[in-house]
């Protein structure tokens, strides 16, 4: 399996290239150069893989679609070392469970973080650790923050061989508890870097530092955002398996419900219906920054600036900029590197944005299955309410904004809300709508009072490079 840029770059590189590599040269994201195809005698053995071996096999057989260069038996055994009952909980690693009628909800949140992006991270901490052993190197990650990705990303590397962490996030901006669980942490390989701004210009500064092609070289600069297609892979594994736990027959259809802020969670759900996962339709549920409900009801695609990026009660979805939109842009535009550059260049990075015609707009919808939606602080409340006190579900508030915007777009089939974090990450909120604190894990008793390792800096590429360079050098 060989990947190209979405920038039309003439590099096709192999899977551990990229794995370490996190933006293509020419600035564009990873993307295989096909999508396999899953057949209706493959997705049965699937079924079957899920049932009677559980889901790291799983994760092995759609892992292994991508990665040819790690050998299947220790591709198997990465797999295996990840998705334990251990780490996640359950026997079942993301169990479905019902809310109501034929609206499910998928449980992604188990993990050591108590976030979905867990469910990526663990397996990037194997897969870096695997691969630098291998070519006897090291690596250090840059990654940003909106409140989950940064401490899934640091739980899962601390301690780990050849690798350290330099985490940027938003000063001030994420609840008191996912402060805590980055900033407590007192490993040597992990750095905070609390940024003067917005999610955004943590991820601009990343994605600066990326560009700095010789800077990246010398400092062996990889990513864990969900630029990186590993992480992007691991997360089509749970689309499977939601499928699978909602269906008996691969006739049956499900649609999913996301709560979207980086489109890299959504755009998983993208590449599983594209390789022939029966999905009908893929939600795109917002909050109050609502730059891709606005794309996917009008074609327009604006960036809104730090000023105009609000900071909300789902903070994890405070983000204008989108990442990985980018991956599905290059789809939507069949597959056009020169067209995707023309539109994230002249367009996003000069101009703040692009129009797409009506036409794909439509084709948005009905080629790829794609409509969003957007949830407000009061929606939260109302849904974080009406699911504890009606239905006896307490949920988080990115998942009340999937729960709301999901309702909106029931139809025939399961509708599965991809839970994307516990409510004790956002108490305040849970307070605020029920009157009652959320229930917390023995192992977070006390976190927030615990001595922090943080350092503040404003939103400058430069000082953040000479941090690097400090600890590195």
């Amino acid at each position: 399996m060989l990947y190209l840029s979405t920038r039309g770059h003439a590099d096709r590189k192999r899977f551990c290239d990229i794995l370490l590599e996190g933006l293509a040269p020419d600035g564009g994201l990873y993307l295989p150069v096909e999508y396999p195809q899953i057949s209706d005698a493959k997705l049965t053995e699937l079924r079957n893989v899920l049932a009677n071996q559980g889901y790291a096999a799983l994760a092995f057989e759609i892992l292994s679609l991508y990665i040819d260069d790690i050998p299947a038996d220790d591709l198997r055994a990465l797999c295996a070392k990840t998705y334990t009952k251990e780490v996640f909980g359950t026997d079942a690693i993301v169990p479905v469970r019902t809310l109501e009628g034929n609206l499910l909800i998928e449980a992604l949140s188990n993990g050591p973080t108590l976030a979905f992006k867990d469910m990526a991270m663990q397996l990037l901490g194997n897969l870096f650790e695997y691969e630098l052993t291998r070519r006897g190197e090291e690596l250090n990650i840059l990654g940003a923050t909106s409140g989950d990705t940064g401490s899934a990303a640091e739980y899962a590397m601390r301690g780990k061989k050849g690798v350290r962490v330099f985490m940027t996030s938003p000063h001030g901006r994420m609840s008191p508890f996912q402060q805590a669980q980055m900033f407590s942490l007192q490993d040597e390989n992990i750095h905070n870097i609390a940024i003067e701004g917005v999610f955004d210009d943590c991820q601009d500064i990343v994605k600066a530092v990326s560009n700095d092609h010789a800077f990246k070289a010398k400092y062996k600069i990889g990513t864990v955002n969900s630029i990186n297609w590993a992480r992007l892979l691991a997360q089509v594994v749970y689309y499977f398996a939601g499928y699978l736990q909602a269906t008996t027959r691969n006739e049956e259809k499900v649609s999913f419900t996301v709560p979207s802020g980086n489109f890299g969670n959504i755009c998983a759900g993208h590449v599983a219906r594209q390789m022939g996962l029966p999905i009908a339709q893929l939600v795109v549920a917002t909050n109050e920054n609502d730059v891709l409900d606005e794309f996917f009801r009008t074609g327009v695609y604006q960036v809104r600036g730090s000023a105009n990026t609000y900071e909300t009660s789902s903070p994890s979805m405070d983000i204008s900029k989108a990442s990985n939109f980018e991956r599905f842009i290059f789809d939507l535009v069949g597959r056009d590197g020169a067209a995707t550059r023309v539109l994230f260049e002249a367009g996003v990075a000069e101009q703040g944005g692009f129009k797409l015609s009506p036409l794909m707009v439509e084709e948005a919808a009905s080629k790829y299955g794609f409509v969003s939606g957007k949830s407000t602080h009061a929606d939260r409340l109302a849904t974080i309410k009406d699911c504890y006190e009606r239905l006896g579900q307490m949920i988080d508030t990115h998942t009340a904004d999937g729960v709301k915007v999901a309702r909106e777009h029931l139809r025939a089939e399961p509708m599965l809300v991809l839970e994307t974090a516990l409510p004790i990450k956002f108490a305040a909120t849970i307070e605020e709508a029920l009157g009652r604190q959320p229930e917390r894990p023995a192992k977070f008793d006390g976190i927030e009072y615990l001595p922090k390792r943080v350092v503040v800096m404003p939103s400058d590429v430069e000082q953040v490079k000479a941090y690097i360079q400090q600890h590195c050098d």
